[in-house]
């Protein structure tokens, strides 16, 4: 009895992902933990390495544990929306809770026996005789025949007080993800040139207060300048000092001149960074926009490597890393099994 205990729980469980705590209500799912790697028992060598854990990544794993592939998921516990209260956008789980997706997700992959878990971050990978070998920040390493990595983008926060306290939460990056909660809002996209009038095309169908702030002179083409005049969107050419809000909920635009303009939201557009380097370590070529290199069965570059997820797609949403993780799984399987049906 205390054994069983010990390895399924079915009472409220609190959820730890990306640092936040999170309770998840009456889950109607046993959460189970017999699947986690253990170095004293377990091989370490495996069919499929998949480097990060969230979406994209037990996506693929299950595709592969259903064809009974040993596959090893290695995750560092840091996805890319934990500062996301919500997620939107994705079938049967409108608003639901990021990381109550994300552990039933967990529990649902690891109930494959030829799956394990591993928590830790992936520090170096390299080729070997058979496929490759990735070490992981204790030193331990694993080899595979093949790896997926489904690791994510890195964020680069303005220099701008308040932004990460906001980021995710009103100040947001994607209007199908987050759009529609703040329709009819006075909405701020801070933005120049190009991006910040394809947000405010996007934008103005949710709501008609918009004001694009670009932090210089605006870098807009005539024609553009002409569309943003006609729909009565505003343009101010000043730099944001900081955000004025109440626990991530914005109310104002603190700009460097010391003057302010309230608003409820905001569009940002920021850079990032790869979130894993080890596949451009590897010879993974990347884009012009900086996302890894993939084909349509998300294979990249380097034969035997494959990745999905934000780290590969601008389109950055939970169905579409669920979507291009279940192709890459389905793609790898299909890899092996032409290796090994001869």
């Amino acid at each position: 009895m205390a054994e069983n205990m010990s390895n399924t729980f079915t009472r409220r469980e609190i959820i730890k992902q990306g640092g936040l705590a999170l309770t998840a209500l009456a889950l109607p799912f046993p959460l189970t933990i017999f699947s986690k790697f253990n170095s004293m028992t377990d091989n370490n060598q495996f069919d499929v390495i998949i480097i990060g854990g969230s979406y994209a990544g037990l996506s693929a794993a299950m595709a592969l544990g259903r064809s009974l592939r040993n596959v090893l998921i290695i995750d560092s516990g840091k996805p890319c929306n934990r500062y996301t209260p919500h997620s939107h956008n994705f079938i049967t789980q409108d608003g639901a809770v990021p990381g109550e997706i994300a552990a039933k997700a967990k529990e649902q992959v690891l109930q494959y026996d030829t799956v394990k878990f591993s928590e830790g971050y992936a520090t170096k990978g390299k080729k070997a005789e058979n496929g490759f070998e990735i070490t992981i920040q204790s030193g331990e390493q694993f080899s595979a025949k093949k790896l997926v990595f489904a690791t994510g983008i890195k964020d680069v926060f303005l220099d701008i007080k308040g932004f990460e306290d906001c980021w995710g939460k009103t100040v947001i990056h994607c209007p199908y993800c987050h759009g529609y909660e703040f329709k009819g809002t006075q909405t701020a996209i801070i933005a120049n040139g190009d991006r910040a009038f394809h947000l405010a095309s996007l934008v103005h169908n949710l709501t008609d207060k918009i004001t694009i702030v670009t932090g210089g002179k605006a870098d807009f083409k005539d024609a553009q300048f002409a569309k943003l005049k006609n729909h009565q969107i505003h343009i101010v050419e000043k730099a944001v000092k900081a955000i004025q809000h109440q626990n991530g909920n914005m109310t104002a635009l603190i700009f460097e001149d010391g003057t302010e303009e309230n608003f409820g939201a905001a569009y940002a557009a920021i850079p990032f960074e790869q979130h894993c380097q080890i596949p451009l370590d590897l010879g993974c070529e990347v884009t012009e926009t900086g996302h890894i290199k993939v084909d349509m069965f998300q294979q990249t570059t380097v034969p035997g490597i494959y990745a999905c997820g934000d780290n590969t797609n601008p389109l950055r949403s939970v169905a579409n890393a669920v979507s291009t993780g279940n192709i890459a799984g389905a793609a790898i399987n299909n890899e092996l099994t032409e290796e090994e049906f001869l």
